[in-house]
């Protein structure tokens, strides 16, 4: 029997202009749609190193001044995961946007929020049905 825990996972609000980033996710639960950086916390760290650590690590930019805007709880039965999810939104972000990850992610593109493409990953799906609102 498969051990079934919830695990934790963190998307990060990159905000330009009015723009949120996203990623059209490959390679991963969640493959064809369309999702905010992010990943899973790993053992010790903070939700803002994971969100540096994660951006970085995806997008090759570089991000301070961090806050939790929200949290879901993300059930993907198509592959029986569970996550909890926080997001936070970076105040500065600095750098050049690169594909970091193309085995993860076709490319970044920046979206109005209102006007997001689909399909969208569960987790942001669940953050928008929140009514969420970026300002």
């Amino acid at each position: 029997m498969q051990d079934k825990r919830v695990q934790v996972g963190i998307g990060v609000l990159l905000v330009k202009e009015g723009k949120v980033l996203l990623g059209h996710r490959i390679g991963a639960h969640g493959a064809n749609t369309w999702g905010l950086p992010g990943g899973h916390l790993e053992f010790g760290e903070t939700f803002e190193d994971c969100a540096i650590r994660e951006t970085k690590e995806e997008t090759n930019l570089t991000i301070s001044e961090l806050t939790c805007v929200g949290v879901t709880n993300d059930l993907f039965s198509e592959v029986d995961k569970h996550y909890v999810t926080l997001f936070l939104r970076a105040k500065k972000i600095s750098g050049e946007l690169k594909l970091n990850e193309p085995d993860k992610c076709l490319g970044w593109q920046w979206f109005d929020w209102q006007d997001l493409p689909k399909p969208l990953f569960t987790s942001l799906v669940n953050l928008k049905a929140q009514g969420f609102i970026l300002d």
